[in-house]
């Protein structure tokens, strides 16, 4: 059974998108799979070695990697190399960023940081066929909506630092959570109509599927590890 889905899905993928766009596609989840690893081994940078810790050094060097990134033209395919080397260094970092939560995590259950991958896998990739099987464009709409959402967060998250509210941080999770899935249709969709348009940067493409990513993880993480928490606090109550 699991076979014949797997059969309709590929059929219905190669029928919905030419052939250059599959191509693409193929090219933007492999660098998204490098990216990814790339990260846990930043992560495990952090958590396991001296060699270098999350904090000011690391998070500007991020950035650097990031605008060395979108500010080198992809200029059909040349210095390719190099623009996977900034991707695959500003993923390293954003992992060795991310190691501070992942130590929390592990004092609380270790166990949590596979279930949220694991999760996020799962909404990565359920959303990501959503967006790939709906209509052509239909999530596209979702764009000025999931700016605006991504605004208002900024701004909860600067009126937090003044009101400490634990409701206003946890909306800000949730809502953050919400417009990352949002932001798995609406890139999807974006990368293939920017194809069609004749964009071949499959690299900046999927470091914007890097970032969807890894939002929806990190949420995950702070979700799953607040549950955890309050079910320990009423296990000792």
């Amino acid at each position: 059974m699991a076979s014949v889905n797997i059969n309709s899905f590929v059929n219905s993928f190669n029928n919905r998108f030419e052939a250059p766009v599959r191509q693409h596609l193929k090219n933007v989840y492999a660098c998204l799979a490098m990216s990814t690893l790339a990260a846990g081994v930043g992560a495990s940078i952090h958590m396991f070695t001296n060699i270098l810790q999350a904090g000011f050094l690391s998070a500007i060097g991020a950035l650097i990697f990031f605008f060395l990134l979108i500010s080198t033209p992809d200029d059909n395919g040349k210095g390719m190399t190099k623009r996977v080397g900034y991707l695959l260094g500003f993923s390293t970092l954003t992992g060795v960023g991310m190691g501070p939560l992942l130590e929390h995590v592990v004092l609380v259950d270790p166990s949590i940081i596979i279930t949220a991958f694991i999760a996020t896998s799962v909404v990565f990739v359920s959303f990501t066929i959503c967006a790939l099987l709906s209509e052509r464009g239909k999530w596209l709409y979702l764009g000025g909506t999931l700016f605006t959402l991504l605004n208002s967060l900024m701004l909860m998250s600067l009126a937090n630092i003044f009101f400490g509210s634990t409701l206003l941080w946890n909306a800000q999770i949730y809502i953050g959570l919400f417009a990352m899935c949002g932001f798995v249709l609406y890139d999807t969709q974006a990368i293939i109509e920017k194809r069609r348009m004749g964009s071949r940067d499959f690299v900046a493409h999927s470091l914007d599927l890097f970032v969807d990513f890894i939002g929806v993880f990190k949420r995950l993480l702070v979700i799953l590890t607040q549950k955890e928490q309050e079910s320990q606090k009423k296990r000792r109550n």
